[in-house]
Parts: C-alpha cells; structure tokens; sequence
C-alpha cells in the first residue's frame, strides 16, 4: 500500500470528501468539507473523482513527504505552499516524486486549504464517506485530526490529470472581507421583531474564536424578541422553542446576542429558535472566514438559493473542462 507521511500534522488538519449523507435523522450529520467547491476543484485538478478523499487543513497546515510519484493540488485560502522549501503555484497540478515534502506557511486570507493526491486519501469508508466526524470519533483517519510522525494510505491514482493543468482564476471564488451570506429567513423567524429582524439583517457580525465545524458564534449586535408565554416544553429564554430540526446552515440565536451559524458537525435539532437558514453555496463562504472576519446576512427566496447552487456546479463543470484534456 502506497501511503503519504505526515511530517507536521498542522494545526487542525481531516481527511474530508462531499460528506455523509443519508443519516440525518439518526442524529448523524453529514460532516465533509466546509468548503465544498475548493475541495471538488481540488480533486478534479489531479484527476480524482469529484468525492475522492482529500485533507482540509485550518489556519496552519501539514507537511507532508511523498512516497511515489504523484500528483496534488492545493486549493482554498491563500497560503503560501512550498515543495521542498521552493515557492509553488496553488490550484495547480504539481508533479511530485519520492521524498518531496509539501509544506505551508500561515494562510494570509482564507481560513482552509484543500489538499487532493492524485489516487486519493483511502481511508476506509464509513457509512458511506470517508469524512472525519471528531465528535463520536467516526471517519476519516481514526475519527480524529492527523498527527505528527503519521502515515495516511493513497489509492491507485488515475490518468485523467496532468501536470501542470491550473484552475483559471475566474473561476476561484475570491475570499471576500466581509463575506456575504446569502439566507433564507426562517423556520422561526416570528420569534424577532421586525427591528430584530433589521438588526439582524443590517448588522456586521464578526467571527469570535468560538468558529470551527460545528459551529460560528458570531458578535456586533443585539436581536430583539416578540414577548410571549412560553409553550410547555420550551425553556425560559425568549430564543428557547419546542425542540425541532437543524438544518445545515441554519442560524440560532441564544440569548439574542451571538448569533451561531451551524455548520457540518453541528447537532441535528435542539430547543433554540432558527431565524434563517444560509443558502449551501453561501457555506464556502463562511468556512473561509477566519476569527475576525465580518459575516453579513443577505435575505434571499428559494429561487434565489436554487440558480445559486446550479451555477456553482456550472462553475464545477468549466473547470472540469479546463483541467481534465
């Protein structure tokens, strides 16, 4: 079995692909890459299917020492990336070789970078997805964030990809300071005001350090509630409902203060109020913004969210056609 060795497991580094899906309902969410459209990308770049294992790496990440001859790709944030100390491209092929080390330095804009190898990350698939779920310990590489002094399997690679082919930057999607969040306003969204609403629409939240894959806790204003007795089986806080579902993306808002932005490990339902839901495309977004950062919400229809989602594949598919000849 050919395998990659972690020199460095950087700061918060996974192996991800599209997510686990199928088990919501079970309480399992479907975890996969927060970025989707970077680690897709990713993955055509070197010629690997578009669900094809690959590493998300947070803030700092791995140093990595090849074994064979491959291909990777580095997508995502702006980081610099190295092979064996010399500056190279991002979103472009590169031919690697026994004993090349990939390595990074801290991300200047972003706040994730997607690393695909030609063959893929081959760990054993779990329910349908080789995604890492840290919380129950589940995927990917032992169900947890790669170590120092480590080693990760690779498949056969394919033959689709060659060195050299590069995503045109038309296509990368910018890392935007403020990132607009498209949202569709609801499922609980009577639980504001309208001024609530307005200030919740109107604000510039920025990111706290309480930002990960589970979840974004974002700060910069305050939301006002309607009064009303609460029903049986909801807690005392005006944002507390009756237990219900959380759909990914979905924005809840304890204490009318911080809002949480609920990502690809958050727990499936609770008793907190959802007021809006940002639209799956908009989730790229908000995985590349770091502690920090301002996060605005854009109110947006279904129509809206769904010509979204086809040109972001329309966008998957140009690149497809440029990379893969």
């Amino acid at each position: 079995m050919t395998q990659v060795l972690i020199r460095s497991g950087g700061l918060y580094t996974t192996v991800q692909d599209t997510g686990r899906f199928g088990y919501y309902h079970m309480g399992m969410p479907p975890s996969g890459a927060m970025d989707v459209f970077s680690a897709v990308v990713a993955n055509l770049a070197v010629g690997n299917p578009d669900g094809a294992g690959v590493l998300e790496a947070t803030y700092i990440g791995p140093k990595l020492e090849f074994t064979d001859d491959r291909l990777v790709c580095v997508t995502g944030a702006d980081a610099p990336v190295t092979l064996n100390d010399d500056p190279v491209e991002p979103w472009t092929a590169l031919r690697v070789g026994p004993g090349d080390v990939l390595g990074f330095a801290m991300i200047q804009a972003g706040c994730r970078v997607y690393i695909a190898v030609s063959g893929g990350v081959d760990v054993p698939v779990y329910l349908g997805s080789r995604s890492t779920y840290t919380l129950t310990g589940i995927g990917g590489h032992e169900g947890r964030k790669l170590h120092d002094d480590e080693t990760l399997p690779l498949g056969e690679p394919g033959n689709t990809a060659h060195p050299g082919a590069t995503v045109p930057s038309r296509l990368r999607p910018p890392l935007e300071n403020p990132a607009e969040l498209r949202t569709m306003v609801g499922l609980c969204s009577y639980r504001l005001t309208e001024h609530g609403l307005d200030s919740f629409l109107g604000t510039d939240w920025k990111v706290t350090k309480d930002a990960d894959r589970v979840g974004y806790r974002l700060r910069g204003g305050t939301l006002d509630f309607t009064e009303r007795e609460q029903p049986f089986g909801a807690g005392s806080d005006p944002a507390n409902v009756v237990d219900l579902g959380y759909p990914i993306g979905s924005i809840q808002v304890p204490g009318g203060d911080e809002p949480i932005v609920l990502l690809n490990d958050a727990v499936t339902g609770g008793g907190y109020a959802t007021i809006g839901t940002v639209i799956s495309v908009d989730r790229d977004r908000i995985a590349q913004a770091k502690t920090g950062d301002v996060v605005r919400f854009q109110s947006v229809d279904l129509d809206t969210a769904l010509t979204a989602r086809r040109e972001r594949q329309q966008r998957i598919e140009q690149v497809r056609q440029e990379v893969v000849r």
